[in-house]
C-alpha cells in the first residue's frame, strides 16, 4: 500500500506511486499505525489519499499544523481555490464535499468575512449557553440513565454518550428532542464518509432549514433565533449553514470526547476512585484525552494560497492540506515520551488553533464534565463489563470512535 521512495513534491505528482489512503482497512483499524509509518517515510507532512483517490498532503507535525492553523494568508480555508475540485476530479457526490466544500460559514472563510460569521457564532453560542446548559445537560443526563439505571448493564456508547450531546444541542438549537434524536445517525455518516454521506448531509440541512423557517414566525430562546437576530445580519443560508456546523461539530467532537473520558476513567480504578471522592477533576482527564485521544483526529482541511515549502515539501497553489491532530499530539519532536505526564498543559491541537480554534469547546467541556459527574453519583459500583483490551475502535478518515464502553453497576 505504500512506495517506499515517495518522491517529493505535489500529491498529484505522486500518483505513479501507491500512495497511502487515510480510508479503507488498514485506516480503520490502526490509524496511529497510518500516521507514524508516514511520519518515517516523509517527515512532518506527507502525500496521502482521500476517498475516490483524492490526493492531499496530511501535516503530521505539530510545529507544521501550528504553522498552517496559524497563517491563513498562506494556508486559506476557502474551498474555492481548490485545484482538484475545479478541475472536475472532486463531484458534487463525493463524500469529501460535505467535509471540505465550501459553505456561506466562518470556517470557509477568512479576514474579514470570517470574523463577521465568527462573531454572530460566538454571541449566539454564548447567549444560547447561557440560558442553561448546565441545566439542560442534567436533565438529560438523567433522562438516559434513567432508560437503564434499573438493568445493572448499559453500553455507554450507544446508550449514553451518542445520544446525550445532541439531546442537549437540540434544545440549544431549538429542534424538537425527536428530530435531533434522529440526527445522530445522519451527523455520523457525514464524518464516516462512504456513499450515503452526501444525502444525509442533504437531510441535516434540509432539517435546519425548515427550523429557520419556523424561527423566523416564531423566535425563541435558542442558537437559530439568536442568529436570525444578529447584528451581522446573517441571511437564511448562512443561518442554515452555521446550525449545521455547529450540529455536526458540536455532537461528534463532545460524544466522541465523552465516550473517551469515560474509556479512560473505567479503565484505572485510580481515576474513578480519585473522581468519585473529589480528589481528581473531570477537567484533567479531559485533557489527557485531547491529548492522547483528540477526538477530531484529522482536521479538514485548509488549501494552499500559493507555491510554498511545508515539512520539506514543495506544495502548489490550491493544494488540499489535513490537518492530523492526533498525530500532531505526538509528534516526538514536542512530545519524545508520551508517558510524562500532560497535566497542566493545554497546548494540545484539539480545538485546532489560530483564527478557526474552536468557539465552543467551553460548551463541549462543561458538557462532558456534567455528564461524567451525573453518571457516576448515578451508578454506584461502575465498573467496566469487559477486559479493558476488548475494547475496540473504528476509525473515518476523520476521527477514531470507540465500538462499544458496556459496563455494570449497583451490587
Amino acid at each position: 500500500m505504500n512506495a517506499p521512495e515517495t518522491p517529493r513534491g505535489c500529491p498529484v505528482a505522486h500518483h505513479g506511486a501507491e500512495l497511502t489512503r487515510l480510508y479503507g482497512p488498514e485506516a480503520a483499524t490502526d490509524p496511529a499505525g497510518v500516521y507514524e509509518r508516514l511520519r518515517k517515510e516523509h517527515g512532518p507532512v506527507a502525500p496521502v489519499l482521500l476517498e475516490g483517490e483524492v490526493p492531499a498532503w496530511l501535516v503530521l507535525g505539530y510545529r507544521d499544523a501550528r504553522r498552517v492553523l496559524d497563517n491563513p494568508r498562506q494556508f486559506t480555508r476557502d474551498a474555492r481555490i481548490w485545484r482538484d475540485r475545479a478541475d472536475g476530479r472532486v463531484d458534487e457526490n463525493s463524500p469529501l464535499v460535505p467535509m471540505l466544500g465550501w459553505r456561506p460559514d466562518c470556517v470557509s472563510q477568512d479576514g474579514e468575512p470570517h470574523r463577521r460569521l465568527r462573531a454572530a457564532v460566538t454571541d449566539a453560542l454564548q447567549a444560547a449557553a447561557g440560558r442553561g446548559i448546565r441545566r439542560h445537560a442534567t436533565h438529560y443526563a438523567n433522562r438516559q440513565i434513567d432508560a437503564f439505571a434499573d438493568t445493572g448493564r448499559a453500553d455507554l456508547v450507544h446508550d449514553y454518550a451518542e445520544y446525550l450531546p445532541m439531546l442537549v444541542l437540540s434544545r440549544l438549537l431549538g429542534l424538537p428532542e425527536a428530530e435531533g434524536r434522529d440526527l445522530v445517525e445522519s451527523c455520523a455518516q457525514v464524518l464516516r464518509g462512504g456513499e450515503s454521506a452526501v444525502a444525509h448531509d442533504a437531510r441535516i440541512q434540509e432539517i435546519l432549514g425548515a427550523l429557520v423557517v419556523r424561527k423566523r414566525s416564531e423566535p425563541g430562546g435558542d442558537l437559530a433565533t439568536a442568529l436570525l437576530e444578529h447584528r451581522a445580519g446573517l441571511d437564511e443560508d448562512e443561518v442554515v449553514s452555521h446550525l449545521r456546523l455547529v450540529l455536526i461539530a458540536a455532537h461528534t467532537t463532545t460524544s466522541n470526547l465523552l465516550a473517551r473520558v469515560l474509556q479512560l476513567v473505567l479503565t484505572d480504578t485510580s481515576r474513578l476512585s480519585g473522581l468519585i471522592s473529589g480528589r481528581l477533576d473531570v477537567s484533567e482527564v479531559v485533557e489527557e484525552v485531547m491529548w492522547d485521544s483528540p477526538p477530531l483526529a484529522v482536521l479538514p482541511g485548509r488549501f494552499a494560497a500559493s507555491d510554498l515549502e511545508l515539512g520539506g515539501h514543495r506544495l502548489q497553489e490550491g493544494d488540499l492540506l489535513v490537518l492530523g491532530l492526533a498525530a500532531g499530539n505526538r509528534d516526538p519532536e514536542i512530545r519524545p515520551d508520551t508517558g510524562v505526564s500532560v497535566r497542566g498543559n493545554q497546548a494540545h491541537l484539539a480545538f485546532s488553533s489560530g483564527p478557526h480554534e474552536c468557539p465552543g469547546q467551553n460548551i463541549g467541556q462543561s458538557l462532558v464534565a456534567i455528564a461524567v459527574d451525573v453518571l457516576l453519583h448515578r451508578l454506584p459500583g461502575l465498573r467496566l463489563a469487559v477486559e479493558p483490551e476488548e475494547l475496540s475502535s473504528t476509525a473515518s478518515t476523520w476521527e477514531s470512535r470507540l465500538d462499544a464502553l458496556p459496563v455494570e453497576f449497583g451490587g
